[in-house]
């Protein structure tokens, strides 16, 4: 509850609340969680396959997909603060010859707050179709929809007086609400023409609605104490379209193996923007007076409409130089144009005004990968990045995009069969960043610049049956390296500069205890800036979860606590005046989660952890270049903390991408409480 937005930061760069689902982007990450198969992280610039992303790297949601056998389960969570979520899970087949296939998920969730006041409800419903039109050929349908409706919560004030507040001081009034609905569609097509070309296609749209009414936090002022607040009104619409095409052929040339990617995708975006304000009373953060009284008139008015289509082209080749030996080269043109209409009035006078930009941007990948030895592989990679800036210099010249230009190396070993760990280091450079023009302080030029270097270092596997272990480390330093208006050498907001996570679970083999298991992990994030200027760090701590759960037949039931030892912690800030109030001062949360699982008389396959690279007895085992290229960590579903590697997704079943979904674990640089949240327990 309270939670307007998730965003993540990777690699010390903020996402900008832009992610995939399937594979198509989507403005903000508006899934149900009940629904999520798994989350990929692809760190580092991904702009040559999907557009135009912030060069830390993107997130895709992966939804769950209909089975071909009988699934049923139904579970219920209850947890602190008044939490509680009933769900169902159901699948399988609606005809005799199993080419009709079905899954439909739907859940519930209410919730109180550690905050005053706060509270949300939130309900989600996810059907998914899958036909069989001809041997090589399927056809996929899913639709979701998604509401929920909640407190807002800004949070609390960057200043010194906020580690004096209790954690649940709420300094907005406690009928401020924000309710949002949104509805997510995907069709997909895939035909195999023979072993050697594949033909991929899909539309996927997504409409979003949010409307809230709060008494938003300015300023505080420090010699009373108070913060300026202002009564706002707002109606935020957003839709997105996306159709994508991927043609993959395999092919030799001479002794060289060819895997060829050729694709391209249109896409538009299009939203509303509806703001009506007025200049609220304030509030004093130490002994705050709830009751203000909505504003008679709302005398500030503001609407934008903006429209961004886009065209990409892309073309990426893996080639097999030698058996221990693998080259990747790529690029993609894109080619967007964005139309802007806003307006701004007070008391009935203002202004109004249009603005139209086109971008032309070209992305290249390339990277390699060696082995000496076949458990090892070393690779290095260049890659880059874009954002269209939208703007125009005083001169009324269009400024370029916002770059991104990644250079990584790294090492990537299995050892043994089912554990591997993964070393990188990196520097990415963000370029032509818009800072105040000193000539003419109205506009803007692309002068700034920022630089985050880092490595990181992840392990997982499992040790002994039932012992599995996940477990990483990193340092970044994301500075600022040019700019016109903020200090040069600052560090960038919520970006650690060091951290480390260790989860470790255990589940009784065999015996009368067989089924019972535990689980516990250590959670270190290093010291952050919350705002720019560097004025106000917010301080590292230490989270110690554990859990522990029992499973018999086509039951399980678990207990997982989170912050056992109640450490007081902020986790980061939501802009440059205001720590999150969704991530910041987490106390100890007991869930008890129930679940009722009946399954067809066929069990699901689940791949071996060891299996890194989408192998099975049917098919042999083979390294892909672009699972180390595009992701240093890899990809895990947990069931009450009991952790095994899944299949990739149809849209990256050719680079069989490998993304770390850690319970309660700490990616380099990744929001750690957005991805628990979207990889609840049983999901």
């Amino acid at each position: 509850p309270g939670d307007t937005d998730t965003r993540f930061n990777i690699r010390g760069f903020d996402t900008e609340s832009a992610s995939l689902r399937n594979g198509f982007r989507v403005n903000g990450p508006e899934i149900a969680p009940s629904n999520i198969e798994r989350i990929e992280v692809l760190k580092g610039p991904a702009s040559v396959l999907y557009g135009q992303f912030e060069p830390g790297g993107v997130v895709n949601f992966v939804t769950k997909q209909p089975l071909s056998e009988p699934f049923y389960a139904a579970s219920f969570t209850a947890g602190s603060f008044s939490f509680y979520e009933p769900s169902v899970d159901i699948s399988g087949p609606l005809t005799g010859d199993k080419k009709l296939l079905y899954r439909l998920t739907a859940a519930y969730q209410n919730s109180g707050s550690f905050r005053d006041f706060v509270n949300g409800e939130q309900l989600s419903i996810a059907p998914t179709l899958s036909y069989q039109l001809g041997k090589n050929t399927t056809l996929k349908a899913g639709y979701e929809f998604l509401r929920s409706d909640q407190t807002f919560d800004e949070g609390l004030p960057i200043d010194p007086i906020t580690f004096d507040l209790p954690r649940s001081r709420f300094l907005g009034e406690p009928d401020d609400f924000i309710r949002s609905s949104t509805h997510n569609l995907n069709v997909s097509l895939d035909h195999k023409f023979n072993d050697n070309i594949q033909l991929r296609t899909g539309f996927g749209a997504s409409f979003s609605r949010n409307r809230y009414e709060t008494f938003r936090l300015f300023e505080l002022i420090p010699t009373t104490n108070q913060i300026d607040r202002t009564f706002v009104q707002s109606l935020f619409e957003q839709e997105d379209y996306s159709w994508q095409t991927d043609l993959i052929a395999k092919f030799k040339t001479g002794s060289v193996q060819h895997q060829l990617l050729v694709g391209v995708e249109l896409a538009r975006s299009r939203l509303q923007d509806k703001n009506d304000s007025s200049i609220a009373l304030s509030i004093d953060v130490l002994n705050p007076i709830y009751g203000t009284p909505i504003p008679s008139s709302l005398p500030d008015e503001f609407r934008n409409e903006t429209t961004t289509d886009t065209v990409g082209v892309y073309l990426q080749d893996q080639v097999t130089l030698l058996p221990n030996l693998k080259l990747l080269v790529g690029g993609r043109y894109d080619f967007s144009r964005t139309d802007s209409n806003f307006s701004f009035a007070s008391d009935g006078e203002g202004f109004s005004a249009s603005s139209q930009s086109n971008n032309q941007v070209f992305s290249p990948r390339v990277g390699l990968v060696y082995q000496p030895i076949e458990p090892v592989s070393l690779y290095a990679s260049y890659s880059r990045s874009f954002v269209p800036n939208n703007a125009l210099t005083s001169t009324g010249e269009l400024i370029e995009p916002t770059r991104g230009t990644q250079f990584e190396v790294g090492i990537k070993a299995d050892l043994g069969k089912k554990f591997t760990a993964t070393l990188a280091a990196y520097q990415i450079t963000k370029t032509n960043i818009l800072t105040p023009d000193p000539a003419d302080p109205d506009f803007s030029i692309p002068v700034g610049e920022a630089r985050s270097r880092g490595l990181e270092l992840d392990i997982g596997g499992e040790i002994r049956p039932g012992w599995n272990i996940v477990a990483s480390a990193f340092l970044n330093n994301t500075v600022i390296t040019e700019d016109n208006d903020l200090p040069v050498g600052d560090t960038l907001i919520n970006a650690p500069r060091n951290g480390a996570s260790l989860w470790t679970t255990y589940e009784i083999q065999k015996g009368d205890l067989k089924g019972l298991g535990f689980g516990a992990g250590l959670f270190y994030v290093g010291d952050r800036e919350a705002e720019l200027p560097n004025d106000f760090v917010l301080p590292a701590y230490v989270r110690a979860d554990a859990s522990i759960f029992y499973k018999r037949d086509k039951w399980r039931v678990g207990l997982n606590f989170k912050n056992l030892f109640n450490t007081r912690y902020f986790e980061s800030t939501q802009n440059s005046s205001f720590i999150s109030p969704w991530r910041a001062l987490h106390s100890a949360r007991n869930d008890f989660v129930g679940v009722l699982i009946k399954r067809g008389d066929e069990k699901i396959k689940k791949v071996e952890l060891g299996d890194l690279g989408g192998s099975s007895k049917s098919q042999p085992r083979q390294r892909d270049l672009q699972s180390i290229l595009l992701a240093s960590t890899n990809l895990y579903h947990h069931e009450n903390h009991h952790i095994h590697l899944l299949h990739p997704p149809p849209k990256f079943a050719s680079s069989s991408l490998e993304s770390y979904c850690l319970p309660y674990s700490s990616l380099a640089g990744f929001s750690r409480r957005d991805a628990i949240e979207y990889c609840r327990t049983d999901r």
